[in-house]
């Protein structure tokens, strides 16, 4: 058997990753947490316990059963060198990075759709709601929003030619920076300034989750940085401890329980509006 060829197998072996890499950061948030975000033990695994929840949700509903509708149309494509690098004549090593390079900037314009667009605003505000970002506030999402990429990534992989492997990679390498930059960690300052010349560090999403509607509305990459850049969408800032997470309106306990969280896209519109 290929194991590389069995999208349950795949979809484990990163869920392992993933939580061994979230049991890393969360030691490491425990030990230096960069912002006071908690009153108490408790109230940071409560909040933990919750966004956990609604990424298992997430990944029983929608991950797993996508990923074998992926599978079947990126092997769809291939057999029919059908797609845009099925096309070309790369050799594996240059359409894996072609294939991580398209998928991310993809990556990047459905991110900043979900900010400039009004109807998906609503849904991807249950993420930025969360006024005290930490590593599991990277799996707060609203199952619409999920499934709504989910669907489109069905005629993306096909149409831009990319192989099912390079799909677990990309999301593998993506879910690992996604962890970091939402955690409640700050790295050096020369580190970071070295990294963000190429990937997404925590100061750059820290800014992206202000309350401050310039400062959401900028550095939309979630992998390579290099998309904030292209698109002059790149921000920094010299104060990052005074940053204020979460959006206004949403801080209450009814607008923070599960409850609460899956009504976020039917409540009455709030910071930052969108036309």
């Amino acid at each position: 058997m290929n194991l590389l060829a069995e999208p349950e197998i795949l979809q484990k072996a990163r869920g392992a990753l993933s939580l061994g890499w979230m049991v890393v950061l969360l030691a490491w948030e425990s030990a230096g947490p960069y912002l006071p975000l908690f009153r108490s033990l408790g109230d940071r695994g409560l909040h933990g316990l919750r966004n956990l929840t609604v990424g298992w949700i997430n990944g029983l509903a929608i991950a797993l059963p996508f990923a074998f509708l992926w599978k079947w149309v990126a092997d769809f494509a291939a057999g029919h060198g059908f797609g845009l690098l099925n096309l070309l004549p790369l050799p594996p090593w240059a359409h894996l990075i072609a294939a991580i390079l398209l998928f991310d900037l993809w990556t990047y314009f459905w991110h900043r759709a979900g900010h400039e667009f009004a109807p998906l605003w609503k849904f991807h505000r249950m993420h930025h709601s969360d006024a005290q970002m930490d590593v599991t506030t990277a799996n707060r999402f609203h199952l619409v929003e999920i499934l709504l990429s989910s669907v489109l990534r069905v005629a993306l992989i096909p149409l831009l030619g990319i192989h099912f492997v390079e799909v677990v990679i990309y999301e593998t390498l993506l879910q690992v920076v996604v962890q970091m930059q939402h955690a409640n960690v700050m790295l050096p300052g020369f580190v970071d300034r070295w990294m963000r010349g190429v990937l997404v560090t925590p100061l750059m999403h820290k800014i992206h989750h202000s309350r401050c509607q310039p400062e959401t509305d900028s550095n939309f990459s979630s992998f390579l940085s290099l998309w904030d850049r292209l698109f002059r969408t790149f921000r920094l800032r010299s104060d990052p401890e005074n940053i204020r997470l979460g959006l206004d309106g949403f801080d209450g306990t009814d607008r923070q329980n599960l409850r609460g969280l899956w009504r976020t896209p039917f409540e009455d519109p709030t910071h930052p509006p969108r036309s």
